[in-house]
């Protein structure tokens, strides 16, 4: 038997759009993570596509629309294959690039929404994510809008990311969520405490993003300082740097040991365990690793293939509870700072 090549499929959502399993997170290949080579990252998208990945993800955030742009000839090419991912909320000053606001206004998403289309060069985005949450802004004004543009046929599908299971619930009362975009991997399992569960129970996907711990999983860097470039934002990550990278560093052994015993990377075995959790919540789980080169994305997607046993699920299970250091320097944004 020939063994298969391209990834297997899932809705997102109750009548979502169907895609592989597992999408391509496209942020890095305009900032946070260093230079990048155009011509590899451009071969990238086509090396995703052909293995069966075919949700892509950006954000009006990224690059300060770059990446949008980057993307738009892409999708020219490949429209009807695939399934496009924006987001907005993430507000961003070109004169004071550490400032980060968050707006969820009528107004804004309006406008927001209007800038996405003309980068991508599209009509209709397919998935609509609100990138961060303004609690001070209703889910009536701010979902209610998102709504809006679903009728209006310039958004197809509803996603939101970084909220609780109770604001999942109260924004899907306004206009189903095809999809919940947070943090998910063996480093970050906040998201249990009550967003998982409000996903599966709504029939809402879930899509983890930094589902490789930003990297960390793989087990690629042992000093952020002198492994990463000073344009790369790791640097500045609480679990990068310090005694905290020390710490982390060593919770990796069992995912090594895992892997040795299935002829696999360690990120292989970080990214199975993510796809299992859709069999272990019961719902529809689809991670967004992001890479920048092709040969990665082979990796990646093959691990969708790989099948963690019990023993090797329990031989995981502490690492998350162990992990020193937060997330973000700053978790305000983050729906663990909204848990109760």
């Amino acid at each position: 038997m020939t063994e298969r090549t391209t990834i297997e499929r899932a809705e997102l959502g109750k009548g979502g759009p169907v895609v592989g399993v597992q999408g391509l997170g496209c942020m890095g290949m305009s900032e946070f993570y260093g230079d990048t080579d155009e011509a590899a990252a451009r071969a990238t998208l086509d090396a995703a596509l052909a293995a069966g990945v075919t949700l892509f993800d950006t954000a009006d955030a990224y690059g300060y629309g770059a990446n949008e742009e980057f993307l738009a000839p892409f999708v020219a090419a490949h429209r009807d294959e695939i399934t496009l991912a924006t987001k907005f909320a993430l507000e961003r000053r070109t004169d004071d690039p550490a400032y980060r606001g968050i707006r969820n206004d009528r107004a804004y998403v309006r406008r927001a929404v209007e800038d996405s289309l003309r980068r991508l060069g599209v009509d209709v985005i397919d998935l609509y994510y609100m990138h961060r949450r303004d609690p001070a802004v209703p889910f009536a004004e701010s979902v209610g809008t998102m709504a809006e543009l679903v009728r209006e046929g310039k958004v197809r599908h509803l996603g939101l990311s970084e909220v609780t299971g109770a604001e999942l619930r109260e924004a899907y009362a306004v206009h189903p969520i095809a999809a919940l975009q947070s943090e998910w991997s063996l480093f970050s399992r906040d998201v249990e405490r009550s967003a998982v569960g409000a996903a599966a129970e709504l029939g809402v996907a879930f899509v983890p993003y930094s589902p490789l711990g930003r990297g960390f999983l793989t087990g690629a860097f042992t000093d952020a300082a002198a492994d990463l470039s000073a344009a790369d934002f790791r640097r500045y990550q609480p679990r990068f740097t310090g005694d905290n990278a020390k710490a982390n560093a060593a919770l990796l052994d069992p995912i090594r040991e895992i892997a040795a015993a299935h002829g696999a990377s360690p990120a292989q075995i970080a990214l199975a365990w993510v796809q299992q959790r859709a069999a272990v919540h019961g719902l529809t789980v689809v991670p967004i690793p992001g890479t920048r080169k092709p040969e990665r994305v082979a990796e990646n997607t093959a691990a969708t293939r790989i099948t963690l046993t019990a023993q090797e699920l329990a031989l995981l299970e502490p690492i998350a509870g162990r992990v020193a250091g937060d997330r973000y320097p700053d978790m305000t944004f983050s729906s663990a700072a909204r848990e109760e």
